[in-house]
């Protein structure tokens, strides 16, 4: 090739199933055409349409370019300043601050998935360096289901995703692979070329459910209630593997106790299920027949997510399910990426990972701004998240905003949140920086290359907190203990363990820069019966659970419908074209021709008097939002399904806890699907 053209390999750094390997096509230092990369053993060379659209996102019209000074916050008045203006002044209200309350803790960082890379864990570790600051910690997305994985199996892990194509039958439990991981659909459908049976479980007739050989409507939040009938039944049918309950599982007996006071015809009735459902699954997992379940992560952001998915969990255990070929529960699995996290652990003298920050809850950080004292949070630095478009009590938020006496946001656009904040700094892409970015579903690693320069004035994370300790230290020498004079190859290789390379079959990172490689692991979780739990086994009971406060089995709690008859739970598809709020501007969503749009049941819009393609006015105590109503029996009539490409459904959201999620996190995870709404039309 000729000097001027380079092909360079990167990850697809999003908050995904797929960490899609990429290879990045460069001519005369502009980025020409992004591709798949072949080498990966599960992407294979293929992307989304958000990956295949990556060029659209590097040069979009819309990227910021330089750092920006608000004249006064939310005015829309905006200066360019340099680099070292804004580090100075960023420098010296963290001082001044350190000075008034004798301490860091009225600095706050809030940062979540935005982008999963390692070395943007470098904003962590500057943060550590200060010694004690104010951290929202928790997750909004998975916690519920990572707690429920360690009381029952002791860690969360899951098999090879391509052990779904030995599974005579595979159960999608809220999953939508189809749109979510299109990676694992060859798996699917290689199941199905070997005859296998594929269920969806889902309030929503999704695309993957019109794919599936049966699909089963259950009513939103009701899935533990439906897994606890289909355990019970299993088991008074005699399909159930005597010997793993008997030699690898504890507390049974006290779970099947537990099993004999169900009314299945009760919880029937509050999933909206009948008997058929029942026996139409059980013949599908008669014994010998290899079952997976994937779990989707939509289905645990409940009230009782946690519980729901401890009733699957027991459901696979009676029936044998889990460390066999094609059998198992798929969910997460971050267990075997043992890097050494260096660049989170620069802490100031005196503290460690138990004491380097004072926690608030991220998914009730509207509160935590409003309530926290001693000190108070002044200032707010907000990396790889939005906000303004992501958090509950988006009211409340808006206000604890405006009372910052400093907002710092580094983005790549100016997104809701950052419009709100006093200084923005423009960040880099995964084509203009290095980084390492494992999975939390495959065993496949690659590397992140840089392609081209930083887009104008852009900076990594990393570099910004390397300035950031750099002048704080110049200012007041020890302040900082974050290294300010190394290169991101150097904190790469300072993240490598020597286990680590052993199981890549490397000797050295930049071994990847010749392909990805794949963990040297076990194709099936739990395969040697080695559980992580106390007792060593999988747990339908949890002394853990007990001493946290939590049922010690998987339990339903029958709703109260009195209060909620009139109203609809509000739920959000995953978008297909977008990841949040990342990807919405991009050219192929066309979304100057889109409205938001709600999803009813004709049988509730009659109620309701509401025709098809009117407008409804959809609110509760939180706010209320105007959009076009579609009738489709697509969705349950318990159900409102709004497109979750338009974000002013936030503004319905109000913090409501999970059951779990204290043990991964922190904090509970954020029951985002238990969110209750009225409907009126309206003239328009």
């Amino acid at each position: 090739m000729k000097r001027s053209q380079k092909i360079t390999r990167h990850v697809c750094p999003r908050n995904c199933y797929s960490s899609c390997s990429m290879l990045g096509y460069t001519v005369n230092g502009k980025l020409v055409k992004v591709s798949g990369d072949s080498k990966h053993g599960y992407t294979k060379g293929k992307l989304c349409p958000k990956g295949y659209n990556y060029l659209s996102h590097v040069y979009h019209p819309e990227r910021l370019k330089f750092p920006m000074i608000q004249s006064r916050r939310g005015s829309g008045e905006w200066n360019r300043i340099s680099w070292e203006e804004a580090i100075d002044h960023i420098c010296h209200k963290m001082i001044e601050l350190h000075d008034r309350y004798q301490s860091n803790l009225s600095l706050c960082l809030n940062k979540y998935s935005g982008n999963f890379g390692i070395l943007h864990n470098s904003v962590e570790g500057f943060f550590n360096s200060l010694g004690q600051t104010t951290r929202a910690v928790g997750s909004p997305c998975w916690p519920s289901g990572l707690d429920a994985s360690i009381y029952d199996f002791g860690d969360y892990k899951h098999s090879n995703p391509e052990q779904l194509t030995y599974a005579d039958t595979i159960i999608l439990w809220g999953s939508n692979p189809i749109w979510t991981s299109i990676h694992s659909v060859q798996y699917l459908y290689e199941a199905k070329s070997r005859g296998a049976t594929i269920i969806t479980i889902d309030p929503v007739y999704t695309a993957s459910a019109k794919k599936s050989d049966v699909y089963i409507q259950i009513k939103p939040g009701t899935d533990g209630a439906f897994a606890l009938v289909l355990a019970k039944f299993m088991y008074e049918q005699g399909v159930y593997d005597e010997d793993f309950i008997t030699n690898h599982t504890k507390g049974f007996s006290s779970f099947r106790e537990y099993s004999d006071t169900l009314d299945i015809d009760a919880l029937l009735m509050e999933c909206g299920l009948t008997i058929d459902a029942v026996s139409m699954i059980a013949k599908h997992m008669k014994p010998k027949r290899r079952t997976t379940v994937w779990i989707g992560f939509g289905l645990q952001r409940n009230k009782y997510g946690g519980q729901n998915i401890r009733a699957i969990h027991a459901l696979m255990a009676i029936t044998g399910n889990i460390g066999k070929k094609g059998c198992g529960v798929m969910y997460a699995d971050l267990s075997n990426w043992e890097f050494s996290n260096r660049i989170t652990q620069y802490y100031s003298h005196g503290f460690t990972e138990e004491n380097a920050y004072r926690s608030v809850n991220i998914n009730d950080f509207a509160h935590a701004l409003q309530d926290t004292t001693d000190p108070p949070i002044k200032m707010l630095w907000i990396t790889c998240r939005n906000l303004m478009t992501q958090n509950p009590d988006q009211r409340l938020l808006y206000k604890g905003l405006l009372n910052m006496e400093l907002i710092v946001t580094i983005d790549q656009f100016l997104t809701p949140t950052a419009k709100l904040s006093d200084i923005v700094l423009p960040t880099t892409t995964n084509f203009e920086e290095w980084d390492i970015v494992p999975s939390y579903w495959h065993q496949w690693l690659g590397i992140n290359e840089p392609a081209i320069n930083p887009y104008y004035e852009s900076k990594s994370d990393l570099e910004i907190s390397c300035m950031l300790s750099k002048r704080l230290n110049e200012l007041r020498p020890g302040f900082s203990t974050f290294p300010y004079d190394k290169q991101p190859e150097d904190f790469i290789d300072a993240e490598f363990t020597e286990k680590l390379y052993e199981q890549l079959g490397i000797s050295n990172w930049r071994e990847l820069l010749d392909g990805p490689k794949c963990l040297n692991v076990s194709d099936i979780a739990w395969q040697d019966y080695q559980f992580k739990t106390p007792s060593k086994k999988f747990e339908f009971y949890s002394e853990v659970a007990l001493q946290n406060g939590k049922p010690p089995m998987a339990q339903y709690i029958l709703a109260n419908e009195s209060t909620v008859n009139s109203q609809f739970l509000l739920i959000t598809n995953h978008g297909q074209f977008n990841l949040n709020s990342q990807f919405v501007n991009l050219d192929l969503l066309n979304r100057e021709e889109k409205e938001p749009i709600a999803f009813m049941h004709p049988s509730r819009a009659r109620q309701e008097g509401i025709t098809n393609h009117s407008y409804i006015q959809v609110y509760n105590k939180q706010g209320e939002i105007t959009v076009k109503c579609i009738l489709s029996t697509d969705v349950h009539p318990a159900a409102l399904l709004v497109q979750a490409e338009h974000h002013i459904v936030n503004e319905l959201v109000y913090y409501k806890p999970t059951d779990m999620g204290e043990i991964s996190s922190t904090y509970e995870g954020m029951a985002f699907n238990s969110i209750y709404v009225s409907v009126k039309g309206i003239k328009k």
